[in-house]
């Protein structure tokens, strides 16, 4: 006995339906497992968009340069308190303390010793690298004298034996710039001091010009603010 049409046409629905429902109870699984791993994954890691950041940074710095005056060695330390703009730009205050062996003929103390201090401006190139270029500026002023002279056989007895005379200085420079830690940076690099004409009693010196290179090391926090783009949270464990 041969199958009705009507039965066949039945059957084959059915079928179409059982395999309609499968599928769509597969995808409904898949689409499940998906959501649960993704939550999985939420829950571990936490990300941040960081890429428009501007990182600010400040730092206490100290610095010692060895270099000449008139062809006599010059020794000058210094001490700096700055802002970091981004890692590209820093502007602070920054102190130094000279002294430079003169062996002035004309002075029991031959030593000349000089403190000034000023603006400090330092844009920074490269500096997204391990490794940075900068050009650091300082423009102050201070005081310049042989402090504690007692003058042999002086021209006019009313020389001031401690005469200080006041300059004004611009100190140009290079340095490079090694990111050691987020919180330390060391640089070293040379600097040339300008400053204007002196005028103190016996002294043969016209200014206080000169060349010098040094270290220094930078302590501080040079990115504060900044956030990983993906951190793992179980490395905060």
């Amino acid at each position: 006995m041969q199958p009705s049409k009507k039965s066949i046409v039945f059957k084959t629905a059915n079928y179409t339906r059982n395999m309609l429902q499968r599928t769509i109870l597969i995808t409904t699984m898949l689409l499940g497992a998906t959501g649960i791993g993704q939550e999985q994954e939420d829950d571990n890691y936490i990300e941040f968009n960081d890429r428009k950041n501007v990182v600010h940074g400040v730092y206490l710095g100290l610095t010692t340069h060895f270099g000449e005056i008139d062809g006599k060695d010059t020794y000058i330390g210094g001490l700096k308190v700055a802002y970091v703009a981004n890692r590209k730009f820093e502007v602070g205050f920054v102190g130094n303390f000279l002294y430079s062996e003169q062996d002035n003929p004309r002075t029991v103390n031959e030593d000349l010793i000089a403190v000034y201090g000023g603006l400090h401006l330092e844009p920074i190139l490269f500096s997204e690298n391990l490794v940075n270029l900068s050009f650091p500026i300082l423009i102050g002023a201070g005081g310049v004298g042989y402090f504690g002279n007692n003058f042999d056989d002086p021209i006019d007895d009313n020389i001031d034996e401690d005469e200080i005379d006041a300059i004004f200085v611009l100190e140009p420079g290079m340095s490079l710039l090694f990111n050691v830690s987020r919180y330390v940076q060391l640089e070293a690099g040379v600097k040339y001091r300008f400053s204007n004409k002196l005028d103190l009693d016996l002294n043969p010196l016209d200014r206080i010009n000169g060349f010098s290179g040094g270290i220094g090391v930078k302590i501080g926090v040079f990115n504060m603010g900044r956030n990983r783009y993906k951190k793992h949270l179980d490395n905060e464990q």
